[in-house]
């Protein structure tokens, strides 16, 4: 089928050949400050030690962590469909592939995305060969969309999301972006305002509308010997967690931690920062708060502290599973929030911050349905935490379970998309 090809399209392929040249350069460099993986950076160049799979392959798309975690659910619906499928996701976060690792789906493997250049594009997709190519949220190459669809291959955006900055910003690219969603088979959006902003760039509608893919992402693993550790330091302590916390964040816990320990309340609290490396900054912090504490990453335990700080990579199963009450990092600063329903998934009652715009529906359905609390500073935690959260937990974890029933019907429609011919 074709598709249009204006002249903002063209003139970035044509740029996008001198990006060729000089992605290898640039990619040392970056691996020199310690920003690629030294093991796997030369995936983004196409270059694999993997061989493809047998038989019809599904390849999914999603930037950074939290993306990339969020598709699991989609592949396991789709799976149950097709068992004979298997997958490849693509990321471009480093951070993504070492805490993906441990929780792939069966028949699933991970990749970084090569360079949006014409060499690197054939490259990989000579390899791959996918049988359908799904991209998550809001990132889009243009040479992979070209060349996906020039080679007959269906294409699907999912779980999109745009806010109204994000939509001027494009709409500044011309015709560029209404050419790729030409491109595209099926395009599906988290949310009304997501579905009304691809139609104003040109989406061909209607844009269809699902929950986000991360209410029905299956709940983080946890290492079962760490998990039973843990436990059995810890005793019959109650415990709450910051989760993927900032500065800001912080503040606020140190505050409530505080006015805890002044009523009696000897909760450990577990701080799980967004990046680890933060872990002796954070200490040094909660020491000059007057508070006890211990560092993960130094293989200190959580025995005697006020607060331990989670300073390791890919365990937020674990502080999930040992916390029923969380409250969620990036709410009280300028990050505007994280995911709220990996804890949710796994028994735990969130709380939140005020500024939750990057999960603005995720947040809003939760809050609307008494499924999280928000609260606006330290004095709010400590009220919610000093109060039963159990009915706040149970009515989430509903939530997630309607989510997935929506999700299902997304995987019906992707796996349709495959017909019957597959590459072997």
């Amino acid at each position: 089928m074709s598709a249009p090809t204006g002249m903002a399209l063209r003139v970035y392929g044509w740029a996008a050949r001198g990006l060729g040249l000089i992605a290898p350069m640039v990619l040392r460099r970056r691996l020199a400050r310690g920003k690629e993986d030294p093991t796997r950076w030369r995936e983004k160049l196409a270059e694999t030690g993997l061989a493809r799979p047998t038989g019809p392959l599904v390849w999914l798309h999603a930037v950074g962590l939290g993306e990339v975690m969020a598709l699991r659910g989609l592949i396991a619906e789709m799976a149950g469909l097709r068992p004979d499928l298997h997958f490849l996701i693509t990321s471009t976060a480093r951070s993504s592939a070492e805490v993906v690792a441990a929780n792939l789906p069966p028949r699933t493997v991970h990749q970084f995305l090569p360079v949006d250049a014409p060499r690197f594009v054939g490259a990989f997709l000579d390899h791959w060969r996918p049988d359908l190519s799904v991209w998550s949220e809001q990132d889009l190459w243009p040479n992979f969309v070209r060349a996906i669809h020039d080679r007959g291959i269906p294409l699907a955006l999912v779980n999109a999301r745009m806010n109204d900055r994000a939509g001027r910003s494009r709409a500044r690219a011309g015709r560029l972006y209404a050419d790729l969603y030409a491109r595209f088979s099926l395009i599906a959006a988290q949310d009304e305002g997501s579905a009304q902003a691809l139609e104003a760039l040109g989406a061909p509608g209607p844009v269809l509308r699902h929950r986000s893919l991360k209410v029905a992402a299956p709940p983080l693993a946890a290492d079962p010997q760490a998990l039973a550790a843990l436990e059995a330091a810890l005793g019959a302590r109650a415990r709450w967690c910051l989760a993927s916390s900032h500065p800001e964040d912080e503040g606020v816990a140190f505050k409530a931690l505080a006015a805890l320990r002044r009523a009696g309340d000897g909760a450990l609290l577990i701080l799980a920062p967004r990046r680890v490396e933060r872990g002796a900054e954070i200490a040094d912090a909660a020491g000059r708060a007057g508070f006890s504490v211990a560092q993960r990453a130094t293989g200190a335990g959580p025995e005697g502290v006020d607060v331990y700080i989670a300073d390791t990579f890919g365990e937020m199963g674990l502080w999930y599973r040992l916390c029923d009450r969380v409250l969620m990092g990036g709410t009280f600063g300028p990050v505007e929030g994280h995911n709220p329903w990996e804890p949710a998934r796994l028994g735990a009652a969130v709380l939140h911050g005020p500024r939750v715009a990057n999960f603005a529906a995720d947040y809003a359905v939760l809050d609307a349905a008494d499924a999280a609390r928000p609260v606006q500073d330290a004095d709010g935690v400590v009220a919610e935490l000093s109060g039963d959260l159990a009915p706040v937990a149970a009515r989430a974890g509903a939530l997630a379970k309607e989510g997935a029933a929506d999700i299902a019907d997304l995987a019906d429609r992707l796996v349709a998309l495959l017909g019957e011919g597959a590459h072997g």
